[in-house]
């Protein structure tokens, strides 16, 4: 079974159990609520900006698609 990246990485639910896994490892450790609250915010901003990169790829690609097409 061959796991889609792509599809995995543009997944808002993907993203959230990251989040959700990472903030709780985060306070077995005892980190402080500040750094949780930055660590987050650093994934959240790096998914968001990873699907977009991703998102707007396949776009691109279909694009190119439909010109080929023509």
């Amino acid at each position: 079974m061959k796991i889609n990246w792509k599809q995995k990485l543009t997944s808002r639910k993907f993203w959230a159990a990251v989040v959700g896994f990472v903030t709780a490892i985060l306070v077995a450790f005892n980190i402080p609520n500040m750094e949780i609250e930055q660590i987050v915010s650093v994934i959240s901003a790096t998914s968001v900006l990873i699907a977009y990169i991703i998102g707007e790829g396949m776009v691109d690609a279909a694009r190119q698609g439909e010109k080929k097409d023509e």
